[in-house]
Parts: C-alpha cells; sequence; structure tokens
C-alpha cells in the first residue's frame, strides 16, 4: 500500500470508531488481526476484537477528537494520536464505580498495515491519569 492509502484506511478506521460503527472497524481489519490493549492481553482475530468493542461499548462512550495521522513511506506502519473524550458508564472490572463520570485525556495507537488491511493495532493511554480523572 502507498502512504496515502495507508493514511485513508487508518482515517476510515477512526471515523468508524466515532460513528460507532463497529462492523466498519472490523471491516478495516485483517482476519487475524493482534489487538494489544492498552495495559492488558492480546487479542487475535475478528472475534475477539468484535467481543472487546461491545465490552467497551457497556462500559464507555468515547469519540476521538484532534486526529493525527502519520506513516512511514511504504505505507507498512502508521501512527495516530487523538484526544479521547469519553463518559464512564458502566462500572469495568477493577476500576473506579461509574457514576457516569466524564474524561478528557491524550491516546495514540500504533499500527502495521499488510494487504490492505490493518493486521496489529496497539493502542497506549496513560492508565493512572484516567483513573484520577475518573475518580475526581
Amino acid at each position: 500500500m502507498s502512504r496515502t492509502d495507508t493514511e485513508r484506511l487508518v482515517e476510515r478506521y477512526f471515523a468508524c470508531f466515532n460513528a460507532g460503527d463497529r462492523e466498519g472497524m472490523i471491516a478495516c481489519l485483517a482476519p487475524d488481526v493482534r489487538h494489544d490493549v492498552n495495559e492488558g492481553g492480546q487479542r487475535v482475530g475478528h472475534e475477539k476484537f468484535r467481543a472487546f468493542m461491545q465490552h467497551m461499548d457497556r462500559c464507555y462512550r468515547e469519540t476521538l477528537t484532534d486526529v493525527t495521522i502519520m506513516s512511514n513511506a511504504d505505507g507498512s506502519r502508521a501512527a495516530a494520536e487523538f484526544i479521547v473524550n469519553g463518559t464512564y458508564i458502566a462500572t469495568d472490572d477493577g476500576l473506579p464505580d461509574a457514576r457516569g463520570q466524564r474524561y478528557v485525556l491524550p491516546g495514540g495507537t500504533f499500527l502495521e498495515i499488510g494487504q490492505g488491511r490493518i493486521v496489529r493495532l496497539t493502542t497506549y493511554y496513560n492508565l493512572k491519569h484516567w483513573i484520577a480523572l475518573v475518580s475526581a
């Protein structure tokens, strides 16, 4: 893929995220996608990714703003930096109680691209900062 094609793919992935179009997100992913979750485990494949997103949608309502996408010259790698604008709507295991707290924090994702799809995505944000925001 070209650098431009990669950036369009990543833009489409995040546009689907913001639109709540989980199947659109999955369409951007390779069937054996590797999803490395912030301070969590690794999930492989569409079904595990879908289950993760269902869990996230149950606990959080989030949109991303100020998305900046960067890619390498051959389009095989990309990164996105963004601001997460969220509401904590249901208590997640091992985390503070949810009471509809709103939060805004920076985050980022690293992506590997192959055969026109995302084959790996690794997302990062500062969990301690998020906990402080929802605990205040």
